[in-house]
């Protein structure tokens, strides 16, 4: 495979949308730290991305400035990124008088705008994150101002391009446009279509399995479903295990075997319920069942598959590698150290853990998915937690309350399919609240749970905002929940966004 257009990292809350974005116009692109420019080898094309940082302070992040340029490919420095290259190129920054944060102008000056501001207006919203601002050198070109005349876009030589503003937010009116337009300087950048990548990631997996035994934790969920047709379309010997904690959703154990029967794979099914609400018996701080859950589970999967495996399947993704995280793996609920846990790490140092999904986003996942011949109903399957039910029910877990979320959730998702709207959303579900209320049915006084729905729209569950679902909707659902479940007199729709809220409860 060819380079991937190089994004470097100075912090910014938006770097992984550049390498998104880049990768949704058919362009490979990976992050890289400061410190690791050597590493991506001859990369098309090189972003400095913004950051939060001054370049002012003592310590702030650098780059090897003398090897990017001897790289002699196009260069965009964003934000922290311009302000870095103006220094470079003998130009000064200086505090601004105000910290510009949010909507702005950008003023394109026509016989300047060049490749980079072809085709865009030349007067457009852009969105600001910075408090600084650059005294340029005679070098600088003057691309872009603001509406006071500052200027917000320079050019440096002939490849060395620099914008005081994100182009990868929706926020900048013609943000795309400028990013694709840089992207046309690249030098032969490599293509990304993941019906290619399928390829790819078959031999990586063949590479690295090299005959060994893999077992592979299956969920039911995107990322495991993906991984284990992954691993079943290249054709090594694997060894599929899902763990039933007690704490799924209404049927979900039959249907995780019925989906995977579906498309020819085999997975042994561990019952451990009762072990899981045995240790959940009396614990009501979320922390805390997180750890129990997340403590038990591990050891469920190596009671199962014994401590001697060859070679760990794991679905990390590219945000988790990114993030340090492990999210998607059999470890993802795991906050404090175990002797279990431990072994996960001593099989990763012994090199006995493959993470074939380790270079892609959620959405290009599901991708592979289909291209790997799953039904859309597993690749557009919502989000679900590690811990399960546990996290929509705040408090002690029970089965009574456990019930109560199973039947609820089974009709708001049931009926959110009906009506073609499931799709529309991030994530939605049904969660208890530890509060009984007062009400009335069959004309006799009552005093039940309290139900919160929750819908979400998102990109990456970074941010998210309600879904506003029609009334109707809401009210259907509302009024089957009400009829059909036992235990609850009252139904809510959570209209919080993320932040401050959560998408789960707990």
């Amino acid at each position: 495979m060819q380079d991937p257009i190089a994004v470097i990292d100075f912090g910014s809350q938006y770097t992984q949308l550049i390498v998104r974005r880049i990768r949704e116009f058919g362009y490979f692109s990976k992050l890289y730290q400061p410190g690791d420019l050597r590493e991506t080898g001859s990369p098309p094309a090189v972003i400095l991305s913004g950051g939060p940082r001054s370049t002012l302070e003592p310590g702030a992040p650098d780059i090897d400035f003398e090897y990017l340029r001897s790289l002699g490919v196009p260069v965009l420095g964003v934000c922290y990124g311009m302000q870095l290259l103006n220094l470079k190129f003998g130009g000064q920054v200086a505090p601004g008088h105000t910290r510009e944060y949010g909507p702005a102008a950008l003023l394109v000056r026509a016989e300047d705008g060049g490749v980079l501001f072809e085709g865009i207006r030349d007067h457009s919203q852009i969105w600001m994150s910075h408090s600084d601002t650059c005294r340029m050198a005679d070098a600088a070109e003057i691309l872009g101002e603001n509406l006071d005349g500052i200027p917000v876009a320079l050019r440096w030589e002939d490849n060395f391009y620099g914008i005081q503003f994100h182009p990868e937010v929706s926020h900048t009116d013609e943000g795309r446009k400028i990013l694709r337009n840089f992207l046309k300087l690249a030098r032969d950048p490599q293509e990304f279509r993941i019906e290619s990548f399928k390829d790819h990631l078959i031999e990586r997996v063949r590479a690295e399995a090299a005959g060994r035994k893999v077992v592979c934790g299956v969920s039911g969920g995107v990322d495991s479903s993906v991984l284990a047709a992954l691993l079943h379309e290249a054709g090594v010997d694997t060894r599929y295990l899902f763990v039933d904690n007690g704490l799924l959703r209404k049927d979900e154990a039959a249907e995780v075997e019925a989906q995977f029967k579906t498309v020819g794979i085999e997975i042994e099914t561990v019952d451990a319920s009762a072990r899981f609400l045995e240790v959940l018996a009396g614990i009501d701080d979320p922390e805390e069942k997180r750890r129990r859950i997340g403590r038990l589970f591990v050891d469920v999967f190596f009671d199962a598959v014994g401590d001697d495996v060859e070679l760990l399947a794991q679905g990390t993704l590219y945000p988790d590698v990114i993030e340090s995280a492990t999210s998607g793996s059999i470890a993802s609920t795991i906050k404090t150290h175990h002797n279990r846990v431990d072994r996960i790490m001593e099989l990763k140092a012994e090199g006995r853990v493959i993470e074939p999904l380790d270079e892609l986003f959620k959405d290009e996942v599901r991708d592979l998915g289909r291209a790997l011949g799953l039904p859309e109903k597993v690749v557009a399957r919502h989000p679900f937690p590690g811990p399960g039910l546990a996290v929509r029910c705040p408090g002690e877990v029970t089965v009574e309350k456990l019930e109560i979320i199973r039947e609820a959730d089974a009709v708001f998702i049931g009926l959110l399919r009906d009506r073609n709207l499931y799709d529309r959303v991030w994530q939605a579900y049904a969660a208890l609240i530890p509060t009984k209320t007062v009400g009335v049915k069959g004309d006799e006084r009552c005093y039940e749970y309290a139900l919160s729905l929750r819908a979400v729209t998102s990109e990456d569950a970074m941010t998210a905002e309600w879904a506003q679902l029609p009334y109707e909707f809401l009210a259907e659902v509302s009024n089957r929940i009400l009829n059909e479940v036992k235990g609850v007199n009252r139904v809510l729709y959570d209209i919080s966004t993320k932040p401050p809220a959560s998408i789960e409860w707990e």
